[in-house]
């Protein structure tokens, strides 16, 4: 298997369905289109792994710079097809963007996940990741 970028409208509608399982306050494949382009703007790529011409493992992510990390690869979003898990995929699409943002100049790649979501916890840490701080949220009504 092998990365494939998700650039065109055409592209990102593949993408949908399997974009679903992770965030499923999307309500139309035409809203998440739109959404993910004004993404692009900010820097955000959508790239996964395919099987049969079909994504199954997606990673959102953007590369920026900052005090803390220097240059990095962020990762918005992360999902694999429940078909899918446990069979390496998701292993190998975190190993490729490494890959591709070390050519970058990315010396890190971060992420965030629910502190309930241990199943994704446990496969971070499997795939080299730690955990050594917190993100703290504050909504602003």
């Amino acid at each position: 298997m092998r990365i494939a970028h998700y650039d065109t409208p055409e592209e990102l509608a593949h993408c949908y369905a399997l974009m679903c399982k992770l965030r499923s306050k999307l309500k139309s494949k035409a809203e998440f289109i739109s959404q993910v382009q004004r993404q692009q703007k900010q820097g955000y790529r959508l790239s996964g792994m395919e099987q049969n011409g079909k994504p199954v493992a997606l990673a959102g992510y953007r590369l920026l710079e900052n005090f803390i990390h220097g240059r990095f690869c962020y990762i918005d979003d992360l999902v694999t097809a429940p078909a899918a898990r446990r069979q390496g995929v998701g292993a190998d699409l975190l190993h490729n963007l490494a890959v591709i943002v070390r050519e970058y100049g990315c010396s890190q790649i971060v992420l965030d996940t629910a502190i309930s979501n241990t199943q994704a916890q446990a496969f971070y840490q499997f795939s080299g990741f730690s955990a050594p701080g917190l993100h703290f949220y504050r909504e602003l009504n």
